[in-house]
């Protein structure tokens, strides 16, 4: 028994080297963690359970029969943050460079099984060099049969990727069909062909990090949602965004007890909206100043930022939040921001986390990039997001609310279930000036002094239209609120549609404007 046991502890040692000690300190030298270390730090102390440890490769081409390393370059199981099941595999660049194999997929697709099976969340942290060459097609099946668990396991389990090293060719289709990716800064890359491979075929140079690197991805393309600064401080936003999730569809959001008071109102706020409907202001200062603590963890806050999105809580409840930002852009919708607000309303329908939506919009981004890079289909995105949404919708219109972009920012008509504004809200078709040049144009033209009788116009305008309270007396806004009780009129929105129940018409499933 004693020899036994002596070799199953040998057998453990020898997995857990990996690459062995010399790639191990290339990683360190790199500024990064090895797979287990980053494990480690993700995972509630002692809690990690580990799967598969002693399997190998079965590939006998190119002397790879000869090179066989317990765990094949991907370590894979589950454990707990927060005290909560999680799965996670972390991919091991000291073994034949992370690269993926026939039984390496087979790893990480036993435990995205299982944490279907459990209703857990999978986390994936990425570090490799591709597929195998070695292996061929079945390192590309071994993809494959990972991306079809990545759409089965879509609005079910939550599903992060962290990118902490290479990642490209096919290997960046599964990240992308997760619900989150987090790119490290510098050390991490993703692109679908490489700076050579560009060079060659377009004649183009650029590096790697211009290419693919996460700030390119935070603030370019929009494919990564969040840039940190090294490997701990990813594992620790990972634990930050899992604070919010539900562990699956079928359950609610975690509690998170507060001593903030839920009657909290804050005057300050008063001051943060101008009477000025031409002058900017940050929405995430009233964001802050509502939230539990003032705490709100931010989505993909460097890309298209005339558009908010993140996670926070009321009164110790998750909710998602969409706002429009007057700071940039006037908070006008364009592609971009139709995109990323559409893409996190549908998550957090799916994980059944109620809308939080803050409008200040004037409309949709007009210009020729914008008609002809398709701004129709894409603003129906995030209209489409809103009407299909059951979870409970509140909204807040804290100043303008025009044209199509009103009805898209959960109004009333797309089944927001309470809907508030401040006394500084405009609701209407567009704004004062241009709807007077429209109406009266040549009323004005042919009046004495046409500067002051399109003044005098202009104001009847907004007098008659440019406010709250058309829109209150029609019932399209439940109740003109004053800003300093934003905070417990929304707690107090949110405790009323707890229970809410609302469906969609039986279907297979829906026809996205992609």
């Amino acid at each position: 028994m004693e020899e036994l046991i002596k070799k199953l502890k040998e057998l453990n040692q020898q997995a857990e080297l990996g690459g062995g000690l010399e790639r191990i300190k290339k990683m360190h030298a790199q500024g990064k963690l090895t797979a287990r270390e980053r494990i480690e730090k993700l995972l509630d102390k002692g809690t990690f359970v580990e799967l598969d440890k002693f399997v190998v490769h079965r590939c006998s081409y190119f002397g790879m029969e000869k090179q066989k390393i317990l765990g094949d370059g991907v370590v894979t199981g589950y454990g707990k943050i927060n005290g909560r099941t999680v799965f996670v595999f972390a991919q091991d660049f000291t073994v034949f460079g992370g690269s993926l194999s026939e039984m390496f997929a087979k790893k990480i697709c036993k435990i995205m099984d299982l944490a279907m099976e459990v209703g857990a969340p999978v986390i994936g942290l990425n570090d490799s060099g591709g597929a195998r060459i070695q292996e061929g097609v079945m390192s590309l099946a071994g993809y494959a049969d990972i991306f079809l668990r990545n759409s089965l396991a879509s609005g079910v389990i939550p599903q992060i990727s962290a990118i902490m090293g290479p990642c490209a060719g096919g290997a960046v289709y599964s990240p992308a069909l997760t619900d989150f990716i987090f790119m490290v800064k510098e050390t991490s890359y993703m692109f679908i062909t490489g700076p050579e491979v560009v060079k060659t075929v377009t004649s183009e140079d650029v590096t790697k990090e211009e290419l693919g690197g996460a700030m390119t991805h935070n603030t370019k393309t929009g494919v990564a949602h969040f840039a940190a600064e090294n490997d701990t401080d990813c594992l620790l936003k990972i634990r930050e965004l899992l604070s919010y999730l539900p562990s699956n569809n079928m359950e609610e959001p975690p509690f998170v007890p507060t001593k903030d008071d839920p009657n909290r109102t804050e005057m300050s706020i008063r001051n943060i909206v101008p009477v000025d409907p031409n002058k900017p202001y940050d929405i995430k200062e009233i964001i802050l100043k509502v939230v539990d603590d003032g705490n709100f963890f931010e989505v993909q806050e460097h890309y298209a930022k005339n558009i908010v999105v993140g996670f926070a809580r009321l009164n110790g409840k998750t909710i998602g939040i969409v706002a429009n930002q007057p700071s940039v852009m006037a908070g006008a919708l364009d592609i971009n921001s139709s995109i990323k607000g559409a893409r996190f309303v549908r998550f957090c329908d799916a994980f059944n986390i109620p809308l939080l939506t803050f409008v200040d919009v004037p409309g949709f981004m007009p210009g020729v990039a914008q008609e002809y890079g398709g701004i129709i289909k894409h603003g129906a995105k995030l209209l489409y997001a809103y009407c299909e949404a059951t979870v409970p919708k509140v909204t807040v219109i804290t100043r303008k609310a025009y044209g199509g972009a009103y009805d898209v920012m959960s109004s009333k008509h797309v089944r927001g279930d309470i809907n508030y504004a401040y006394p500084t809200a405009e609701i209407a078709v567009m704004g004062p000036d241009g709807a007077v040049q429209i109406l009266f144009s040549k009323e004005v033209a042919a009046s004495p002094d046409p500067v002051a009788k399109k003044k005098e116009l202009v104001e009847s305008y907004r007098e008659t239209f440019a406010n709250p309270y058309r829109a209150a007396e029609l019932g399209f806004i439940d109740e003109v609120i004053l800003p300093e009780e934003t905070r417990p009129k929304l707690i107090q929105a949110f405790e009323l549609l707890a229970n809410k129940r609302q469906s969609v018409p039986p279907k297979k499933h829906d026809n996205l404007p992609l």
